[in-house]
């Protein structure tokens, strides 16, 4: 019996190699697209409500070109066209939820996504649309010292920036400057700090447009930094990263295409009363 008072709504937290989401069965088409910004804001914030760096609303797609469609917003309530760890969640709820066959697609704000459950490896693999827009090695001008940066955009714009010792850097404060940087105006970018353990291993730390903070990791962040690193020929064509949370995604650079493989987790289900956030 529930304890909450009038109608309430269903929800599962998803993480992604430490990357965490609210995800909703939107499949009625309950909630409008216009009231899903409100939605994040009043979900995601740690600490007094479910928390998350962001959330989805997954539906059926209505126009024949994917299984799924979602819609998914950061935890400040913008809107992303894309995001990686996301996808894989997304990916394997469909699949648990009965509402995609293990390999799909799934149509998101930056196009159509190709995707695969691995049940029994516990891992789903998505083919991230096209890297676009790629810039080597240009200057940066960041906390008063000059930067060599590069960029490309994997779904949505990241910034690289490669360093000796990641782990030495304070990400909260570089990466708020470069994702705010006039460079990228007035979209702003992601910020990227990889370190190249050898040809086949990278440490990451990403700083999250939307979020407004580091994460534990960033899936379109991870395949940014391999597809930047092997254009500088710092690395081969696949390569494993390892990303703040400890957790090892693996990336494969075909050309433009990439593709993004690792493991999703169902953490929990849950319930909550919209009345009592606000909504």
């Amino acid at each position: 019996m529930s304890i909450l008072a009038g109608p309430t709504q269903l929800f599962f937290k998803m993480q992604g190699s430490g990357n965490d989401f609210i995800i909703i069965d939107n499949r009625s088409r309950s909630i409008s697209p216009d009231a899903m910004a409100s939605w994040a804001k009043a979900l995601c914030p740690r600490a007094f409500r479910i928390g998350a760096d962001g959330i989805i609303f997954l539906e059926h797609d209505s126009s024949g070109q994917a299984s799924t469609k979602w819609h998914f917003f950061n935890a400040d309530g913008s809107r992303a066209e894309m995001c990686g760890n996301g996808s894989r969640c997304a990916t394997l709820l469909a699949f648990k939820l009965g509402m995609a066959p293990a390999k799909h697609l799934m149509l998101t704000d930056a196009g159509v996504v190709h995707a695969q459950v691995f049940p029994d490896e516990g891992e789903v693999a998505v083919q991230l649309t096209p890297a676009s827009d790629m810039t080597l090695s240009f200057p940066l001008h960041v906390d008063g010292k000059d930067l060599t940066a590069h960029f490309t955009n994997t779904g949505v714009p990241h910034t690289v920036v490669v360093s000796e010792d990641v782990n030495s850097l304070d990400v909260t404060t570089l990466g708020a400057e470069i994702r705010n940087h006039a460079h990228f105006a007035p979209a702003g970018t992601n910020a990227n700090f990889i370190q190249i353990l050898n040809r086949e291993h990278i440490l990451l730390r990403t700083y999250e447009r939307g979020v407004e903070n580091e994460t534990y990791a960033c899936g379109t962040g991870a395949a940014a930094s391999v597809a930047v690193a092997h254009a500088l020929n710092l690395c081969g064509p696949t390569a494993r990263v390892t990303t703040s949370g400890g957790e090892v995604l693996e990336i494969t650079v075909r050309g433009t295409d990439i593709f993004l493989r690792g493991k999703a987790q169902l953490v929990y289900q849950g319930v909550f009363s919209p009345a009592e956030v606000g909504l």
